[in-house]
């Protein structure tokens, strides 16, 4: 079976055909400026055997976007797929797995539109072109937020009042699931521990996006992402966790622009609103952009954007109980070593201890960096959302084969 893998950001379009069950990426490729005027053209990227070919066309949105990817990959046989996997932002309360795409279940999907507005509409806008294009070609959608249905109340109901609450569908959702849910299950089998039975604390730390999840018996019990993805450590270009009091003197100092308060938190602010200088964690701790007199700057950006992972990992040890592992993956998390360090630092006490040299080293993923004494288990995955996708699609066809059959 080949499932083409679907990943719709605000202006691209990420593509990859995967073969299953072997899991291997055969064809791949991304169309970035969809919908946006820029003084470059819109382009596919399209890699296969190894080669990148780069083709100029136009792309007004992200249904021409996929029309054109169509024409690459309906050129080879071999690369038309059986299945289509949609990496989808918001399920909200009623998407809580994945789920097959259905003209019904689309527009259930499209009710959701305002839960996350850069992501889901185009997302949505998406399936639907495929539907007009390909309507025999099954299509699944994978959402972010599923994994972290299993979130307790106790820990996802926001101290609001409830009636309000469930009117307006605020609670905690969580986010990255796909991508926790994966490197949970991949560290699982990596240490030789059923998922039902496997506690962990699970950091995806990207060079954009970033989260810590608590994991007990293999399901998320609280994400340090809460109602968006605003909440929780400190990102790229988002704040993680704020005052409420600061968001209404920010919402008045903002004339009581919601727009413009919502792009001050969501691009303005994190590493590069401490910094001045970079939105990129990699490129403070690298100090290669401050000038003598930022050194203080880029020091107490470092400092903060460490003590919110570190603060979040010591509520979750405690939310989780025993702990057999602590999980790095993503951008940060698997090429950082100092990161992991600085994270891990002096927590023997909690039963997690480094191996420097270990965590120094550059060996095949995933890796085992923790010393042989230490009680918990510290590994470093490369996650695979795109793989994480195909097998979820495949795996619900399949289901939903059998029960037509029976």
């Amino acid at each position: 079976m080949k499932a083409l893998v679907l990943n719709c950001g605000s202006s691209s379009l990420k593509y990859k055909i995967i073969a299953l069950p072997e899991g291997e990426a055969i064809a791949g490729g991304e169309a970035q400026r969809v919908g946006i005027r820029t003084s470059e053209p819109a382009r596919i990227f399209h890699r296969q055997h190894g080669r990148e070919d780069v083709v100029e066309t136009k792309m007004e949105n992200h249904e021409r976007a996929f029309v054109e990817i169509m024409k690459i990959l309906t050129a080879d046989p071999e690369l038309f797929p059986d299945v289509v996997g949609h990496r989808v932002v918001h399920g909200a309360e009623k998407f809580k797995d994945a789920a097959i795409m259905t003209p019904e279940s689309l527009k259930e999907l499209e009710s959701l539109n305002e839960m996350a507005p850069l992501h889901n509409p185009p997302a949505a806008a998406l399936i639907r072109a495929c539907f007009e294009k390909y309507p025999s070609l099954p299509q699944v959608a994978v959402f972010d937020t599923a994994y972290h249905s299993s979130i307790p109340d106790y820990a996802g109901i926001y101290p609001i009042p409830l009636r309000m609450a469930e009117k307006m569908g605020i609670r905690k959702y969580g986010f990255h699931g796909t991508s926790h849910q994966y490197v949970v299950e991949e560290t699982a089998a990596f240490l030789n521990i059923p998922t039902d039975k496997f506690n962990a604390v699970s950091c995806h730390l990207g060079s954009g996006g970033a989260s810590l999840c608590a994991v007990r018996n293999g399901k998320s019990i609280d994400n340090t992402m809460g109602f968006s993805p605003l909440q929780g450590l400190v990102m790229s270009t988002r704040c993680g966790d704020l005052d409420p009091g600061v968001t209404l003197r920010l919402l008045s100092s903002e004339n009581g622009s919601g727009e413009r308060l919502e792009a001050l938190l969501n691009q303005e602010s994190g590493v590069l609103g401490l910094s001045g200088i970079s939105s990129d964690i990699r490129d403070i701790l690298a100090k290669e952009n401050g000038r003598d007199g930022d050194r203080d700057v880029l020091l107490e950006t470092e400092s903060i954007y460490l003590w919110r992972i570190r603060k979040y990992l010591g509520a979750y040890l405690a939310a989780v109980g025993r702990l057999q592992a602590l999980i790095f993956t993503d951008t940060v998390g698997e090429t950082m070593p100092y990161v992991r360090w600085a994270v891990c630092a002096n927590l023997s006490p909690f039963g997690i201890e480094i191996d420097e040299t270990k965590n120094e080293s550059s060996g095949e993923l995933p890796l085992d960096i923790a010393t042989k004494e230490s009680a918990v288990r510290v590994i470093v995955v490369a996650t695979n959302e795109e793989l994480a996708i195909a097998r979820r699609a495949a795996r619900l066809l399949g289901e939903e084969s059998k029960k037509t059959s029976s």
